[in-house]
This record gives structure tokens, C-alpha cells and sequence, in this order.
């Protein structure tokens, strides 16, 4: 299956991509370091990005004749900053919205499907008007904004066709899902909320929902605090463990009553994350590809550090991030460290093998601006589960004889 892949930063959302079964087209970032760790990865020969056919610039300016054929999936996400809880929140007024040419690609390229990712600011309430704007744009791309029409106007044009409940025979028209999505809740030692917009092209004819979690918080307590496989399975001493958390004794004491533990398997926790990765500051930390001790953490208001016994709170780019900021762990003495690169690759779920270009303030921006692999796999391959199965009903439909 064919792809291409916009706003590609390090990689993560395309790898899922990758390991999910397509093949891109183009995979196209406009930033010069994001663009390097992929460039470096590619020349150290490393399988899940060898052949991505990279563009460096603006995806504005792509020439999209270029790419021929039927396109399975498009995937991307748009620059988060007008968006984000730590940017300036100004949405449309920001020139960093890439939204509206994400629109334009999906008009041009006509996708069977496409999967959009972006922070959950996205959702609050002092965007919902802007949020309604861009699920309507990509519902239908083909209604284009007029050269003098302010967004709101489009809007209001978009909200009618939708209303109007008339059918749109010969135009664009995409079936749409979002979901806010936890990454700890699939698997990612951190917990990581991003949107999701999944769209399928109106005649893909699919029954699709999104992936059910298959990790919980309660699987976590039920193995620490009721059956202690989680501090056994870590070498952990009962006289070492901290002490039980107050704020989830009911929650804990609910599940000591349970015949049959969560069903889900337990989140995955910074100390499960980086059980077999030396500290940096110990002789054999080399041997990990960026894995470089740096100093000068601290705890202040807003900014206390991630516990090693929970998965690690969101990562974060920028000067929310780095150098100041939250992308650092609370060792069991109470002591913080910035997290390495490398151990925040893990957090990210990207594999020890891929390597991360430019300094540490570089490096964790892109990091911190990252889709958790294991999260990205997991939607697309449901997003690719659909779209088989809608061919293999289009060939039963066209071809009889072959259910006979």
C-alpha cells in the first residue's frame, strides 16, 4: 500500500506507518535537524527509513505532480505550536498553521484514507469553533474557501453542506473519527495525549473504530500494589518499595477484591522503559547511541520531574522542555536528571538503533514534538485493516465466482 507522509519530523509517525505495511511516496519535512536524523539513519542503512524518498522544505511548495497513482494513506502532523498548552494559542492567527495546506494536500492527492495527529490543546474550548473548521475542511476539501471570505464564512458555508444532508455524488467527501488517545494506554512508558483525525474517503466502505487500549492504569496498581509481581519482577525489596499512595488506597483496595486481574496489560513505567540502560554518569553508559549525562536539573513550581514507577509525564519541546523544564526523572531517593536523549527516545518508544542528529537541545525537541511509535503502528494498522477489508469486499462484489 502507498503512502506519503507530511510535517514527517524525526520519523515516529512515519515508522508507524512503515511497520504497519506502506510504502511512501514522499516523506516531507520542512526542519533541517529533523531532516538530518532521518538523512544520518538512512546512510547508517537503517531499515524502517533505507528507501524514504525525503523532501527538505515547505510542504506548500511540493510539487505533488510528481506522485502518481492512487494513494492509500496520508498521514502527517501539523506544527502543534498554535495549539499546544505551553505555545501562545492563536490557532489561525498563527502563521505555524499548517492545517489549511494539509487540507489542500488531501484535495490534490485524494487519499483513501488519512491519519492526523496533533497536541490535545487542540480540543479546548476556546478553539472549538477553529477545531469544527478543520473537521469540516477535511469532511469537504473540496469546498474552498473564496478568495475574500473570512474562515469563519467558510465555516458557516461548510456547516450547511453538512446540514443540508444532500449527497455528494461527484465531489471529495471523507467519513471522519478523532479521538483524544492516551500513548500509555498502547503501550508507551509515557503518558502522552494526542488527537487523532481519521478520515476514509466516502466510497471506502468500511466499519472502523478506533483501537481498543490495550494497557491500563488499573493493570499497573493491580501488579504493584496487589499482587507485587511488578516490584518482584524489578529485583525491588519490600523494605526498598515506597510507601502505598495514599490518593489510590480505595482505587487499590477495589481491585484487591477482583477473581481475575484487569484484562489489559499494566502501563509501562520509566523503570520498565529503561530497565537495561545503564545511568550516564557510569563508565559502560557509551555504548548507547545518545546517551549523555546533562547536568543542571532542577525542581521548581510546575516542573517537578517524572517518577521511575509511573509512565513518565509527556515530553515536551521547547523552552517548556529544554533546558528548564519537565523532561527529567525523579530517581527513588528524590534526586532529578534530565533524561538523555537515548532515554528519551525510549519514552518515544523509537528503537535503541536510530540514532537522533544535532545537540541535546536539538535532538529533544524533535523528541519532544514526536508521535510514540507503538501508538502510531497501532492506529494505522487499523486504519489499513479497513481499507483491506474494503477491497476484499470490492473484489467480492465485482467477482462472485471467487466466494463460490
Amino acid at each position: 500500500m502507498k503512502s506519503v507522509e507530511l510535517f514527517a519530523g524525526a520519523g515516529g509517525l512515519g515508522m508507524g506507518a512503515s511497520l504497519a505495511g506502506f510504502t511512501p511516496l514522499a516523506v516531507i519535512e520542512w526542519d533541517k535537524w529533523a531532516c538530518d536524523t532521518i538523512r544520518e539513519n538512512q546512510k547508517r542503512d537503517y531499515p524502517l527509513v533505507r528507501n524514504w524518498p525525503l523532501w527538505e522544505g515547505d510542504v506548500r511548495s511540493f510539487d505533488w505532480s510528481t506522485i502518481s497513482g492512487e494513494i492509500d494513506l496520508l498521514t502527517g502532523g501539523p506544527p502543534c505550536q498554535p495549539f499546544s498548552m505551553g505555545g501562545k494559542h492563536k490557532a489561525y492567527g498563527d502563521a505555524r498553521d499548517m492545517f489549511p495546506a494539509t487540507v489542500e494536500v488531501v484535495r490534490k492527492l485524494r487519499p483513501k484514507a488519512f491519519v492526523i495527529e496533533n497536541v490535545k490543546g487542540l480540543t479546548r474550548a476556546s478553539f472549538s469553533n477553529y477545531f469544527q473548521y478543520i473537521l469540516l475542511q477535511l469532511e469537504f476539501p473540496e469546498i474552498v474557501r473564496k478568495s475574500r471570505e473570512t474562515w469563519m464564512e467558510h465555516l458557516r458555508r461548510l456547516q450547511e453542506q453538512k446540514t443540508a444532508g444532500k449527497s455528494w455524488d461527484k465531489g471529495l467527501v471523507y467519513n471522519i473519527v478523532t479521538t483524544l488517545a492516551n500513548a500509555a494506554n498502547y503501550g508507551a512508558p509515557q503518558k502522552r495525549e494526542r488527537v487523532f483525525i481519521v478520515g476514509f474517503r466516502a466510497d471506502i466502505k468500511t466499519e472502523w473504530s478506533f483501537p481498543r487500549p490495550t494497557h491500563s492504569f488499573d493493570a499497573l496498581l493491580y501488579s504493584q500494589w496487589v499482587t507485587g509481581e511488578y516490584w518482584d519482577r524489578h529485583g525491588i525489596a519490600p523494605s526498598k518499595r515506597p510507601s502505598l499512595p495514599s490518593m489510590y488506597q480505595a482505587r487499590i483496595s477495589k481491585l484487591g477484591t477482583l477473581l481475575i486481574p484487569p484484562r489489559e496489560k499494566a502501563w509501562q513505567t520509566v523503570r520498565d522503559a529503561l530497565i537495561d540502560v545503564p545511568d550516564p554518569r557510569e563508565k559502560d553508559a557509551g555504548q548507547f547511541n545518545n546517551h549523555k549525562f546533562q547536568g543542571g536539573a532542577k525542581v521548581y513550581k510546575g516542573h517537578t520531574g517524572s517518577p521511575v514507577d509511573f509512565p513518565a509525564k509527556t515530553l515536551k519541546a521547547g523552552a517548556h522542555g529544554v533546558p528548564g523544564g519537565e523532561n527529567m526523572m525523579v530517581l527513588p531517593g528524590g534526586e532529578v536528571r534530565y533524561f538523555t536523549v537515548r532515554e528519551s527516545a525510549r519514552l518515544q518508544t523509537f528503537p535503541d538503533g536510530y540514532v537522533f542528529h544535532g545537540s541535546w537541545t536539538e535532538t529533544m525537541r524533535q523528541l519532544g514534538n514526536a508521535v510514540p511509535i507503538v501508538l502510531a503502528r497501532r492506529v494505522i494498522a487499523s486504519v489499513a485493516e479497513g481499507l483491506l477489508h474494503n477491497e476484499i469486499r470490492r473484489v467480492n462484489d465485482t467477482r462472485p465466482e471467487l466466494m463460490a
